[in-house]
């Protein structure tokens, strides 16, 4: 491989073409699917675009190509679970964009019970800037609650939450309308 400036990462480089995520990259790369010069390339690997030669499953990746950018908005009917393969069986939202001719992938998830707007792109670069933590994307969440929330959860929220182990940021929190027998209806402004 080159040493010389203009280096990528092969995972990226892949993503960045439409190949796959990021993820399931590296996953080609570890399964010895990818080829940098003829020679299996591993993980950790470096290709510069305009120079080296790159086969995925035996077929070249054109040097410079880009693939076509999707940006697609979907407004996820509950029932269905955000990701495009599902080991379960479940219904899964690769089934509500199959007519897209390009590999998409969902940004950020919505529980299988949660409906509302579910972005999918193949731009993995778009991906991790509306995702990644560091990039503090506004985001605002309508959730209807039941039972209906409490002044407790409010200010746990609103000072970060421990799930998981891992404690949230905290959220700007407020109780948008109170319907009876209906429970709340919460909006929660992450500034993330």
């Amino acid at each position: 491989m080159n040493n010389s400036k203009g280096l990528v990462r092969l995972q990226k480089y892949m993503a960045d073409l439409g190949i796959a995520s990021r993820r399931k990259s590296e996953q080609m790369i570890a399964d010895g699917m990818v080829k940098v010069n003829g020679r299996v390339a591993t993980i950790g690997d470096k290709v510069n675009p305009k120079k080296d030669k790159v086969t995925v499953k035996g077929r070249k990746i054109a040097a410079g190509a880009r693939a076509k950018r999707y940006y697609i908005m979907l407004n996820k009917p509950r029932g269905y679970v955000t990701t495009m393969s599902d080991e379960m069986g479940r219904k899964c939202v690769a089934e509500l964009v199959k007519d897209i001719p390009a590999r998409i992938y969902p940004v950020g998830r919505l529980d299988r019970d949660s409906e509302g707007l579910l972005l999918m792109t193949n731009d993995g670069e778009f991906a991790n800037k509306v995702t990644h933590p560091s990039k503090h994307v506004y985001k605002v969440y309508r959730v209807t609650v039941r039972p209906a929330i409490n002044e407790e959860q409010l200010v746990e929220m609103s000072s970060g939450m421990v799930i998981d182990g891992r404690k949230t940021a905290p959220a700007e929190v407020r109780v948008v309308q109170r319907e009876e027998g209906r429970g709340h209806r919460v909006t929660d402004e992450d500034f993330m």
